[in-house]
């Protein structure tokens, strides 16, 4: 199959041809229609995570069709649609148990734990319990864009924040994460506040239903404006780009008893941020991460998307082929573009 593969951290990826995986007794092999290519793969590439071993093939949000299965795979024949957390549980272990595969002790996490989806074909273990069926009527674009930054937006602003009905939601940072959030925020009548240093993102943020946006680059405290938009902090603030300084106004534009939850990924230099303490103590602030979904609450969100409330097709920038790919993956911290970049073409 023809792959993109780094055979050193941050060293330029090449497009080869390497061997077809094989599906395990508990897997599937999927033959990929579509992958989203994700700050998380640029992270990998760097080096940021242990879990790499070279050569390497990026990728983790898919979906695409059935090509192999495993023999004591019983839910799933070939051609069927799919697709996969970029979490998956082993199914034996308490977390699993608990129904919280996202966090499994010896989960698997494709383009991480082994090779991914930046390649016409990539392995999943435990099928029966990890894979979600895709419905007819959506485009495996749009499928794959759900890959992790929609379904752990999901997660951070349903189950893990909690977000009710005309609660103030502050989102700092408005890549394909940020986006997500503000989209599924408003969907359940929230007010949603977007912040970045984009003006072009923010005006996607708008034409996503944002009552309010604050550009980070134009004013003094952003802490401050979001204090004065939402007359007195945001009940639930994110911090979906990952780095000290959203992290920090993320939790300090929180009014009393809100809650921060963390998405954007803090690896390398930006693993131990500041963090305003005193007011967390003070003001009984909450703070959640947010790793991915379970298989098994995709339900609830694809069922938001069939009824139209939630539309994530609108978030797919641009479709490009896997070759393009490589430019994409090591010019991600340019932070260039719009919403979700997703390789259609392989």
């Amino acid at each position: 199959m023809k792959a993109v593969v780094y055979e050193a951290f941050s060293q330029p990826p090449r497009l080869m041809t390497v061997a077809d995986p094989s599906a395990e007794r508990h897997g599937v092999v999927i033959q990929v229609k579509g992958t989203g290519v994700c700050r998380s793969d640029w992270h990998g590439w760097k080096g940021h995570d242990p879990d790499i071993q070279l050569p390497h093939v990026p990728g983790h949000e898919l979906a695409g069709v059935v090509a192999e299965v495993g023999r004591d795979v019983t839910k799933w024949k070939v051609g069927d649609r799919v697709t996969v957390p970029f979490v998956g549980g082993c199914g034996a272990c308490p977390e699993c148990n608990s129904g919280n595969q996202q966090v499994c002790h010896t989960q698997f996490q494709p383009g991480f734990t082994h090779w991914g989806s930046f390649a016409e074909y990539v392995g999943i273990h435990q099928a029966d319990l990890n894979l979600v069926a895709l419905p007819e009527h959506m485009d495996y674009a749009t499928a794959a864009s759900l890959g992790c930054r929609f379904v752990t937006s999901f997660r951070a602003i349903v189950d893990q924040g909690k977000v009710r009905a005309g609660e103030w939601v502050a989102v700092h940072g408005c890549g394909g994460v940020g986006l997500s959030a503000v989209m599924i925020a408003q969907a359940i009548g929230a007010n949603v506040i977007a912040i970045d240093i984009a003006d072009d993102k923010l005006a996607l943020a708008r034409s996503l239903s944002a009552v309010a946006t604050v550009n980070a680059a134009q004013v003094a405290d952003v802490a401050e404006a979001v204090m004065e938009i939402t007359r007195g902090g945001a009940h639930v603030s994110l911090d979906a780009l990952g780095h000290p300084t959203t992290c920090f106004n993320s939790i300090n534009n929180l009014r009393r008893r809100g809650r921060h939850v963390q998405v954007g990924l803090m690896l390398a230099d930006h693993a131990k941020p500041a963090i305003p303490m005193s007011k967390v103590i003070a003001h009984e602030l909450e703070i959640y991460g947010s790793h991915g979904m379970q298989a098994h609450r995709y339900d609830a969100m694809i069922e938001m998307i069939t009824s139209g409330k939630l539309a994530p097709e609108k978030l797919v920038g641009k479709t490009i082929s896997l070759e393009q790919s490589i430019d994409a993956l090591v010019n991600m911290d340019r932070f260039e573009g719009t919403g979700v970049t997703v390789v259609t073409q392989f």
